[in-house]
């Protein structure tokens, strides 16, 4: 998966934390969609918005489907990476595509996709604001 270069990109680093890691220091699968969810809320900050803001207009976006391709262990300690930006937006989902690396060795340990609809406190299929798909608009 290639990041693209005609739309906006967020990302953000930090080091692999220890409880995040199996016995042989190597991350768990599990974590890497926590990865995920950091970078959602990162480019979220990064276009302006806040997802705890969404959530208090009553708002959530459910995962809907996780497409995840692991190439790389990662490490306990070593630095990580997360890119990310919106692949699709419609009017009730989004889906986010992603690339985790190694920002030192340039090494990929994951990259993928997550699909996400926007559903009320009831559950039911709602709208995204209209302030949202338009600070996350794809090109």
């Amino acid at each position: 998966m290639t990041i693209p270069t005609d739309r906006f990109v967020s990302e953000t680093t930090f080091f692999v934390r220890y409880a995040e890691t199996d016995t042989m220091g190597i991350v768990h699968h599990s974590n890497y969609l926590v990865y995920c969810e950091e970078l959602r809320s990162q480019y979220a900050r990064d276009r302006g918005s806040n997802y705890a803001d969404f959530e208090k207009q009553g708002l959530a976006l459910a995962v809907s489907e996780i497409h995840l391709r692991y190439i790389a262990p990662a490490v306990y300690g070593q630095r990580i990476t997360i890119i990310g930006w919106v692949e699709e937006i419609k009017s009730r989902r989004v889906t986010f595509g992603y690339q985790i690396l190694n920002p030192d060795t340039g090494i990929i340990h994951v990259t993928g996709t997550t699909s996400h609809i926007c559903i009320n406190r009831e559950g039911q299929v709602a709208r995204i604001p209209e302030d949202w798909l338009e600070r996350w608009h794809v090109k």
